[in-house]
């Protein structure tokens, strides 16, 4: 089974890769569950596998979940033809080059166990000492590393002499020396595998009384699970939402309170409904994780095992005994995955609920979660807004493979633009040549000569450099040649048989192709591509990150259609912000000033609106679905996609604004705008405008003045422009 890599996790590919090639010992992986981490892995040890052939790679899992079995087969599953292996594969036969090992911790460091004990067979120890002897080395990967940082742990990792080991964690132990990848929470929610936000106490009133908090909770969560199943009903999504109650240890009170509670709502083990996961007792647990399955809840203590996938499970009830407990990320990660991994475009079933009354738990996941994790309201639009009406642009709903021919097309224009190539490969030669491109048939590798008084950067630096030349071996060198090619291509996140085309393309003696820029025999281009891997990557980057270079697309298959504002909003908010003002000017029923996810432009913007004597009313558009407004642009790949302005204004008039607000301007007047397609979305924004005769444009902040500026003609990444005035002159 082959599966589609998001950018962020072929870009945490290439970040390995990079960690594997530096002098760091310790890699260290930052995760948040639902990101994909197992397949990120999987895909990384394959492509590493094909450029290095005495490699062995050792998976270390924690705890009773079988969670090695689970890495495996998911390996099994998504490389075909991988040599994966059990400790009972490695005691019977044990390591060979290529092999991907999946080890249980407990099965090497419990008292007992049978794998390092002195027996008729060869024992673990002898094994890996065996395969040393065979000239093979080892990558350790620690999963779950926040968990097995021990003596007993750091002893088993020193028995395969490793130079390398990656650590992964969504909540990782700091290590002051690794190589470090943190991969954006935000890029795996853009890509829709985890929740939108976390919604703690939805609709809790300000001040509550309550006699007995799992009536309380238990009807909150009960209801809303009852909301979400219909929603996905009317969608003809067949998912049965689940809700996970916690109770802390020794709480057997507590337990036969919420399993008497279930009851009178007709939720029971015998039906099926419910199930319970605790280590002494499990119930109703078989296929649980299945999209539709019967039970609507489960109860668990603490923990749950380490490894439990379950991407229905959407709300957590959170209960208490007498004390507060420590707030654990790993809990919540349960029940932020997609279902269908993609997102729905709609704010109820995007996001995941919290329903508790432990104040210290709360407070954990707000400085863990940060603005991933608010309260919630539901707010209902105002009755004079009810027929308000625009078109709106759908893009076609066609899965997009990554073009190739068109990063091919962009590239070549960069090789024009930056070392005036044109169809004379002779010249080029001699043009690339010139600006640091290297053309031999050898390998080209580098030493040092010289000598240092101090052991510092700047006294290493002025050694003499020595050129190596070596005779090109295809066998050999092949395998450097893919590396190489693998590292470019991940570097604008195409795969390596997308990218080794390409630089054929451009780079070898192909007959008839007009795309060529060089016409190299293969023995050269495989030096080529090897000798100028740094020079390659960065301007194969730049040349995908070219706004200059972005072709002419003709947007086609678009739907349009009249759209109204949506009647009720879920409503996200910070209820500890001191200002917690309504206002006025927006077209629901509530909407406070401590509004989140907000940028300081939309802050800034949402004052401006609520205090302008010019502006009737605003609405706050969402960034995602089919109830939100959106116009559609193709992007450097031609993919179509959805541009979602952030307000619809009303001024005084009757005139209606389409608003995106951006970064600001320093005082002295450099651009904090960190989206580079925003003058692709301007001119989009102002095809739409022009087509449907409604006004618009883009608002910045320009710091030296403290005022908001419009850009609505010409768009100017400089504020001095003639392009920029201020709003108030404007709107």
């Amino acid at each position: 089974m082959s599966i589609r890599l998001a950018n962020f996790q072929l870009d945490a590919i290439r970040q390995l890769m990079e960690g594997m090639v530096s002098d760091k010992r310790e890699i260290v992986l930052k995760s948040c569950t639902g990101s994909g981490k197992t397949i990120i892995l999987t895909y990384f040890m394959n492509e590493y596998i094909k450029c290095y052939d005495d490699v062995v790679f050792v998976w270390l899992t924690p705890g009773k979940g079988e969670l090695e079995n689970q890495s495996k087969k998911k390996m099994d599953k998504y490389i075909h033809g991988a040599s994966t292996k059990e400790l009972l594969d490695i005691m019977t036969s044990g390591f060979s080059a290529s092999d991907f090992c999946f080890i249980n911790w407990e099965k090497l460091t419990k008292k007992g166990n049978n794998a390092l004990k002195e027996g008729e067979r060869a024992n673990f120890i002898d094994w890996t000492e065996r395969a040393h002897d065979d000239g093979l080395r080892f990558v350790v990967i620690v999963d779950e590393s926040h968990q097995n940082d021990t003596i007993k742990a750091d002893e088993i990792i020193e028995l395969f002499k490793t130079d390398k080991i990656i650590r992964c964690s969504a909540t990782p132990k700091p290590y002051p020396k690794a190589f470090n990848i943190d991969i954006p929470e935000e890029d795996v929610i853009a890509e829709g595998l985890i929740k939108k936000v976390l919604v703690i106490n939805e609709d809790f009133a300000q001040n509550i009384s309550v006699d007995d908090q799992v009536s309380y909770l238990l009807e909150k969560a009960i209801e809303k699970q009852r909301l979400l199943h219909s929603e996905f009903l009317q969608r003809e999504i067949r998912v049965n939402p689940l809700i996970i109650v916690q109770l802390p240890n020794k709480s057997d009170l507590l337990l036969d309170g919420v399993e008497r509670y279930f009851e009178k709502q007709g939720i029971t083990y015998e039906n099926g409904q419910l199930a319970i996961w605790m280590s002494e007792r499990k119930q109703n647990l078989e296929d649980i994780e299945a999209p539709n399955a019967k039970p609507i809840a489960v109860i668990i203590k603490q923990a749950i095992a380490t490894g439990w996938d379950c991407p229905r499970a959407q709300l957590l009830v959170k209960l208490r005994d007498n004390m507060s407990e420590t707030f654990e990320i790993q809990t919540i990660g349960r029940i932020r995955r997609m279902p269908e991994a993609k997102h729905y475009g709609s704010d109820l079933l995007d996001s995941c609920y919290l329903y508790t009354l432990d104040e210290k738990f709360t407070e954990g996941i707000k400085q863990s979660l940060g603005k991933g994790a608010l309260d919630g309201l539901r707010l209902t639009l105002k009755s004079e807004h009810r027929l308000f009406s625009i078109i709106t642009e759908y893009k076609t709903d066609v899965p997009f493979p990554r073009d190739a021919k068109l990063a091919l097309r962009v590239i070549k224009k960069y090789f024009e633009k930056t070392y005036s190539t044109d169809g004379k490969t002779l010249q080029n030669q001699t043009r690339l040549e010139a600006h640091g491109y290297i053309f031999s048939s050898e390998v080209v590798d580098y030493a040092k000569s010289g000598s240092v008084n101090k052991l510092t950067r700047e006294q290493f630096s002025e050694l003499n450099t020595i050129n190596i030349h070596a005779k090109l071996d295809t066998h050999k060198h092949g395998r450097d040649f893919h590396h190489c090619a693998a590292e470019i291509g991940l570097k604008i996140t195409l795969d390596y048989n997308s990218i080794s085309t390409i630089l054929q393309r451009l780079f070898t003696k192909v007959k008839g192709d007009s795309t060529r820029i060089l016409s190299l025999e293969w023995r050269d281009f495989y030096a080529f591509v090897i000798n100028n891997k740094g020079k390659l990557k960065d301007d194969i980057a730049i040349a995908m990150a070219d706004e200059t270079l972005q072709l002419e697309f003709k947007v086609q298959n678009i739907t349009e259609k009249p759209m109204g504002l949506p009647q009720a909003m879920m409503f996200f908010y910070d209820q500890q912000a001191n200002d917690q003002t309504v206002m006025s000017k927006n077209v629901y029923h509530g909407y406070l000033s401590s509004a989140e996810v907000r940028s300081a432009s939309e802050r800034l913007f949402e004052q401006y609106c609520e205090t302008s004597a010019k502006i009737k009313w605003f609405y706050k558009n969402g960034d995602k679905g089919l109830e939100f407004f959106s116009i559609v642009y193709e992007d450097n790949f031609g993919k179509q996609k959805s541009f979602y302005p952030d307000y619809i204004v009303e001024d005084i008039n009757g005139g209606i604004w389409i608003i995106e607000t951006k970064g600001g301007f320093t005082r002295s007047g450099q651009s904090e705008d960190i989206d580079e397609y925003t003058a692709k979305k301007f001119n989009d924004l102002k095809r739409y405008l022009k087509k449907y005769n409604k006004l618009g444009g883009v608002v910045r902040q320009d710091k030296q003045s403290q005022k908001l500026c419009i850009c609505t003609d010409n768009y100017s990444d400089d504020i001095h422009s003639d392009s920029w005035r201020l709003l108030s002159d404007i709107l």
